[in-house]
């Protein structure tokens, strides 16, 4: 057995377990209001899926979050270029991303809410959230660059495009990879936060706060599942689509060196 399917494997029995202490627990409670149970939690899911209002609020809230990220990178990624190109921005940059950091996603929710509607408010802050994270992420992957390559670029006068794959690519995409895996979770669980607080009509959020002001704590565990799975799943479709920009990228030039 691979080491791959034994992973499965070993995951697969850890959810079962995990589902199962669940069950227990909601049996034991005996209270809805206060925990459902894995069972009635997917029955409410199902509820949901055939109506056009949740895949309305799937739509709008993945569209404004995933457009957060989208910005977040391309903002990450000249900022880091700018800082390896000149110090002087780095030590502007520096401090405002620290900032970022520092702060807690909820004192951004709200100071934002003074700037932005509420139905923008998810872009903002996946776009905040993300930004330093990949940023960290750039620099790494700048830092990690060959000198020895770099040099024999530069002595052999190769052109930009040609150093860019055949030596800052192989070397920023790697941690550009991890940082936009650990990325999309923080921009999901920071956007829907946001949407649960600026309450954007037909989101996620809306229909999460909706769901506690009426103590339909089936609703609640139905919309978080659904979460979790939209965050898995463009996980997995964006990293897909990376590495197969990358080996496109990185294979070809291979290529043409040989």
């Amino acid at each position: 057995m691979d080491k791959t399917k034994k992973r499965r494997i070993q995951i697969l029995a850890a959810s079962v377990f995990w589902l199962g202490v669940w069950q227990a627990a909601a049996m034991a409670i005996g209270q809805e209001v206060f925990l459902v149970s894995p069972i009635q939690a997917a029955g409410t899911l199902m509820e949901l899926l055939p109506q056009a209002d949740f895949w309305q609020r799937v739509g709008f809230s993945a569209g404004r979050i995933l457009l957060g990220f989208g910005l977040g990178v391309v903002c990450s990624a000249a900022l880091a270029v700018a800082a390896e190109i000149c110090p002087a921005a780095e030590v502007l940059i520096a401090p405002v991303l620290q900032l970022v950091k520092a702060t807690p996603v909820a004192s951004f929710i709200i100071l934002a809410l003074v700037w932005v509607r509420g139905s923008s408010l998810s872009v903002l802050i996946s776009f905040l959230m993300v930004l330093p994270v990949l940023y960290g992420a750039v620099r790494t992957g700048i830092r990690a660059a060959d000198p020895q390559l770099l040099e024999m670029a530069k002595v052999f006068r190769l052109p930009l495009g040609r150093r860019l794959r055949a030596v800052w690519l192989p070397a920023v995409l790697p941690a550009f990879r991890q940082g936009c895996s650990v990325a999309l979770g923080i921009c999901w669980k920071s956007g829907v936060a946001a949407e649960v607080i600026g309450l954007p009509n037909g989101s996620i959020g809306d229909a999460l706060y909706r769901a506690k002001i009426t103590l339909s704590t089936g609703e609640l565990f139905a919309w978080t599942f659904v979460i979790i799975l939209l965050s898995a799943a463009f996980e997995k479709l964006f990293l897909r689509a990376l590495d197969a920009v990358s080996r496109a990228l990185i294979g070809g030039e291979e290529d043409a060196a040989c």
